[in-house]
């Protein structure tokens, strides 16, 4: 009996390595930035990069990899602009005065009435 060798179906095939995406890594780069002082562009950054990371891995066919980083960046990226739009608006109630005047003037009530007339 003589043993017929299998065919290998890679042997024509150059084998290749995968390539990490340049997108992912500039994406969590960019997350872990915004929380070091870059607040909210710095996250804009991240999430744009992100998902262009995520739109190029996922066309890649398995030759490009990254995907965690690019994630990892997103929500980065996204809880970072989240807490900047707060503080964006805490400034600006705050600025406004919608915040600041009730607690300002809550010890001084009881010297006006109910025609906010002042009460000797």
């Amino acid at each position: 009996m003589s043993q017929v060798p299998l065919p290998n179906y890679y042997q024509n095939q150059p084998p290749y390595a995968s390539q990490t995406s340049g997108w992912a890594v500039f994406s969590l780069i960019a997350g872990i930035l915004a929380w070091l002082g870059v607040f909210g562009i710095g996250g804009i950054a991240a999430v744009i990069a992100g998902h262009i990371a995520k739109s190029e891995i996922n066309s890649s066919s398995g030759r490009k990899s990254g995907a965690g980083m690019a994630t990892a960046g997103l929500v980065l990226g996204y809880l970072n602009i989240a807490l900047a739009l707060l503080g964006i608006c805490l400034f600006v109630l705050i600025f406004a005065g919608a915040i600041a005047t009730p607690a300002l003037c809550l010890p001084f009530m009881n010297q006006f009435n109910n025609n906010f007339s002042f009460v000797p």
